[in-house]
């Protein structure tokens, strides 16, 4: 099980709002302020990874096979496979946040970024789900003193078949404590999530959504 099922119940109870940040402002650049809303109504946010990269570095492409590290953030709420293949790949900065996001709730995470590495890609897996994520997919930070806002729809990794099965899918035992990642194969390509439907044993009553799943605002703080 992962560090983040284990403090998930006071964040749902609490609406904690957790902060990372990382202060110092990199030379010939600044520092990316991102703010991630959960606009869902019974969905959690696992961990959130935000990284500054090059213009051209992904996260995946619609319509295609997610990547192994896509596969392990989607199922298990895993950041550390996707982030340390950013940064072997032209990432200026990566930073995941300290806790899971419940829905209704805020997190800002901060990160620093170079003229050259101003892109932002933003990910985390929605739980209850069995390889839904939602993700901002390498966009250009705004300027200085400048803000923008994305409204974020969920993704289907399509590396597992959503049969919406707790023992398919991680988390605390008041939603599910199942299998997070495994190398079975589901849709074969990334597409935009249906949602919850029902067919298992979560509820299309709580914890169904419609995109967009989430808010993204991305200000340049200092340089």
């Amino acid at each position: 099980m992962k560090n983040w099922c284990r403090n998930i119940t006071g964040v749902v109870l609490t609406g904690t709002m957790f902060i990372a940040t990382n202060a110092m402002a990199s030379d010939n650049g600044g520092i990316y302020k991102v703010t991630v809303t959960n606009i869902t109504q019974g969905e959690i946010f696992t961990p959130i990874m935000v990284a500054s990269h090059k213009r051209g570095l992904k996260l995946f492409d619609l319509g295609y096979t997610a990547s192994n590290e896509l596969e392990q953030l989607a199922e298990g709420g895993d950041t550390g496979p996707i982030s340390t293949m950013l940064m072997n790949n032209g990432a200026y900065d990566v930073v995941t946040g300290e806790g899971v996001l419940a829905p209704g709730a805020s997190t800002t995470i901060t990160v620093n970024a170079k003229n050259e590495r101003g892109y932002i890609s933003v990910a985390s897996m929605l739980v209850p789900s069995n390889d839904a994520f939602f993700a901002l997919n390498g966009v250009r930070g705004p300027g200085k003193n400048k803000t923008r806002t994305f409204m974020v729809p969920a993704y289907d990794a399509g590396s597992e078949i959503n049969d919406e099965l707790c023992v398919n899918i991680p988390g605390p035992p008041f939603l599910c404590a199942g299998e997070g990642y495994n190398l079975a194969s589901g849709e074969g390509y990334v597409y935009i999530h249906p949602g919850i439907l029902g067919g298992g044993d979560l509820s299309p009553v709580s914890q169904a959504w419609k995109n967009p799943v989430a808010k993204v605002t991305i200000t340049f703080v200092s340089n």
